[in-house]
């Protein structure tokens, strides 16, 4: 029960971090620009990418010619004289300022991932300071193998990435804080 406890905690910290850290601090917008001439690009998008949702990444190889030589030369070619685009593409449009789906699964994700650290941070009777280190440690392993790989891969821009690293960092050593505290209170026995 105390870990359910923790996990809730940390997650309704998380989850206000995460609130300050996108709207009053901007670090979700690092490297995010606006198009030159939003119309063209969004009046191409259907003809372009078709009536599939999904993730597009522009230039692009088909993954079954990746062993033919010739494909690869052309594509290699073709990507380095050519803008690059990662594109998640949604051909409905949706009603993007309309969070109401958006915030209550930020506020799951937040708190499953407060339930894991919590887990953790219970499994010994580490002290205040040792618990806070695993919240960094986590937060760090987060960010490397998660927003590392989309900066090294798929080009996400260096101050998105590092912006993330800034959030999780400070994010988690405020609900680990939380977490570690409760954790750590002395049960009382009647």
């Amino acid at each position: 029960m105390r870990v359910l406890v923790a996990a809730l905690m940390g997650g309704i910290v998380m989850f206000l971090w995460g609130a300050i850290a996108h709207m009053a601090l901007g670090l979700g917008e690092p490297g995010l620009h606006q198009p030159v001439n939003e119309d063209v690009v969004l009046s191409t998008l259907h003809q372009g990418l078709g009536s599939e949702p999904g993730v597009y990444i522009l230039p692009s190889v088909d993954p079954s010619k990746m062993g033919d030589k010739a494909a690869m030369a052309a594509y290699s070619a073709k990507s380095q004289a050519s803008p690059y685009a990662w594109v998640v593409y949604m051909p409905q449009g949706e009603d993007l300022s309309n969070m109401s789906r958006q915030l209550p699964r930020q506020w799951a994700s937040d708190t499953l991932a407060a339930l894991a650290l919590a887990f953790v941070m219970a499994l010994a009777p580490f002290g205040f300071i040792k618990r806070l280190y695993i919240a960094l440690a986590a937060a760090v392993f987060a960010w490397l193998s998660e927003l590392v790989p989309y900066w090294t891969w798929y080009r996400f821009p260096f101050p998105l990435a590092s912006a993330a690293l800034v959030e999780q960092v400070i994010g988690w050593l405020l609900a680990g804080a939380v977490m570690a505290w409760w954790l750590g209170r002395r049960r009382k026995t009647f």
